[in-house]
């Protein structure tokens, strides 16, 4: 792989990671809770996200080592449920909001790459391998953020669907949530989940543009 395409895939991840956690507080922020707002979080300078292990190592592994696919994450965006009117709903909201940011960015990329195709002379490799990445990485990262694991963001939408009593069995399981994960990515068996997810994701957006 070409440094181009390397130095592409870690602006476009560090771009997306970072819409992913505003969009987090952001939605947070609009349901009553000022807390992403006041620790300057709403912001599109990646310096207040970065986390070296989910935004630089991990990620970088990924790609040197041609696993297939590339995840990666930022601090997360500081969220205070209590704030919140309506408590297991916003809560499902908020969750989905980082997710559902990574999907409309992959949209919007979709949506540009066939434009620039029918414009004459716009068209070049390095902005069509662009676009490209950033469709895969956004949905690449909307995919393994929405796997039911807690504390992973489908952990919260699943949340919200279970019974009460259910809910709050399920949401214990966070404390052994990055345990899971963890072993999920060392025996590969990540790969197995993520992957026919992420297919099917890429077909069904391709084919609603």
């Amino acid at each position: 792989m070409d440094i181009y395409k390397i130095a592409v895939q870690i602006i476009v991840l560090i771009f997306a990671v970072i819409v992913h956690e505003v969009s987090h507080g952001y939605v947070a922020y609009k349901l009553g809770d000022p807390t992403a707002k006041q620790q300057g979080r709403l912001t599109l300078n990646p310096l207040p996200h970065i986390d070296p292990v989910w935004s630089i190592l991990i990620p970088a592994f990924l790609i040197f080592t041609h696993a297939g696919f590339v995840i990666g994450g930022a601090k997360p965006v500081p969220i205070n449920p209590m704030y919140f009117k309506h408590h297991r709903r916003d809560i499902m909201l908020t969750g989905f909001a980082g997710p559902g940011s990574n999907l409309l960015l992959a949209l919007i990329s979709i949506l540009l790459m066939k434009l620039v195709r029918m414009i004459p002379g716009f068209y070049s490799d390095g902005l069509n391998i662009f676009l490209y990445y950033n469709v895969i990485i956004n949905v690449g990262l909307a995919v393994f953020n929405l796997i039911p694991i807690p504390p992973l963001d489908g952990s919260k939408v699943l949340a919200f669907f279970l019974p009460a009593r259910m809910e709050l069995a399920y949401l214990r399981l966070e404390r052994f949530g990055m345990i899971i994960l963890i072993g999920l990515l060392a025996t590969g068996l990540l790969g197995y989940i993520f992957t026919p997810i992420f297919a099917a994701v890429m077909k069904l957006l391709t084919l609603l543009l």
